[in-house]
């Protein structure tokens, strides 16, 4: 016969009204590091979006939260839609900072370190220095041991291509242009020319890849129009005093998709056909933000997405050799034939030989 505990509390309810499970708890706490952590507040629709909930159950976290923290509070009275808030300070006890959130910090400096990123490098291991001193020291000493293991442990591949020398001040300069909405001068020089000019250039973002480039719109009277700036051809930032009004139509995220890669050109739809062979590698990939994948009935499989970057997409698909097939547009297809022409008399199909030796590997 067991002997309940006369002065026990009962099960906490959930903002349901069921018993609260360790997953919403974590949901709730989440939420609440985020109205702290957010000066504009958030509103029932981000709730919504950021945690998959309908609004009712945004509404019974929103509730629940008031209740543990009375300080939430309305950050734009009076208008619509109502965000909330909590003011700094109140949760500070709660926040920590766990292992792996620690390691995934890590990882990220590497990365940067790797692509020779100097300028976002340097401000992320002040951000990792500074997140580390406010680690209590028994805490960091306990942590330490396992934060060096999954260090360790999480390494990042060995990538062929440049490493181009990007000069700090330059990243600098461009990133207050930016947030300052200035115009620049860049004393430009081309790659394939060697030739040094100045481009008067409104700068809008950084697109980062094998090569890493500045996104700004040209003020030169035959382009006027968004181009690419490779940041290690900048040799320098000229920071003008006239300012410039960003078109509210562009988006970095939109100006990309219009390119299977980095090179900018009139779009397309694309139609690829993977062999049954290589259809469930395929599946793994994301070749555009919009691509579509359709199962057939051979097994093979199909992928669709509209991009431009022709010369791009043959240096990929080199990489699947014979496992591909480009059934649209038809300058693609007449595109990699050529290119597959002029690469056979160096090497009998180099990249399937590649993809062969890789599968053979011990790669699960």
């Amino acid at each position: 016969m067991t002997v309940a505990h006369r002065d026990a509390p009962p099960p906490r309810a959930d903002f349901n009204g069921a018993p609260m499970r360790y997953e919403k708890l974590e949901s709730l706490l989440r939420v609440a590091l985020d109205l702290r952590g957010n000066a504009e507040g958030l509103s029932l629709v981000d709730i919504q979006r950021r945690y998959g909930v309908s609004r009712r159950t945004a509404e019974r976290m929103r509730d629940a939260i008031e209740r543990v923290f009375p300080q939430l509070e309305q950050a734009n009275p009076g208008e619509l839609p109502k965000r909330w808030r909590i003011r700094p300070g109140v949760i500070s006890n709660l926040t920590g900072f766990s292992v792996e959130e620690l390691a995934a910090l890590n990882s990220a400096i590497k990365l940067l370190r790797r692509e020779n990123l100097a300028e976002p490098l340097a401000r992320l291991e002040t951000l990792a220095a500074k997140l580390k001193s406010l680690i209590r020291p028994e805490a960091a000493r306990r942590i330490e041991p396992d934060l060096e293991a999954l260090t360790e442990a999480e390494g990042a591949a060995l990538r062929p291509g440049p490493r181009p020398l990007i000069a700090a001040e330059v990243l600098a300069d461009l990133r207050h242009a930016i947030i300052a909405c200035l115009k620049v001068n860049l004393h430009y020089r081309a790659r394939s020319t060697g030739r040094l000019s100045r481009q008067l250039v409104c700068p809008y973002g950084f697109l980062y890849g094998n090569r890493h480039y500045l996104v700004a719109y040209s003020m030169n009277s035959k382009a006027r129009d968004y181009r690419l700036f490779s940041l290690s051809n900048i040799e320098k930032v000229e920071i003008t005093s006239f300012p410039f009004r960003r078109h509210k139509d562009f988006l970095l995220s939109a100006f990309v998709e219009r390119s299977f890669g980095v090179f900018q050109e009139k779009p397309f739809d694309v139609v690829w056909r993977f062999s049954p062979n290589a259809a469930a590698d395929a599946k793994t990939f994301l070749f555009h933000p919009a691509q579509k994948l359709e199962d057939q009935p051979d097994g093979s499989l199909i992928v669709r997405f509209r991009a431009g970057g022709a010369l791009e997409m043959c240096w990929h698909l080199f990489t699947w050799g014979n496992e591909v097939e480009v059934l649209a547009p038809p300058h693609l297809r007449n595109l990699l034939r050529e290119l597959t022409i002029k690469a056979r008399p160096r090497a009998h199909s180099p990249a399937a030989a590649a993809r062969k030796i890789s599968d053979k590997r011990n790669v699960l």
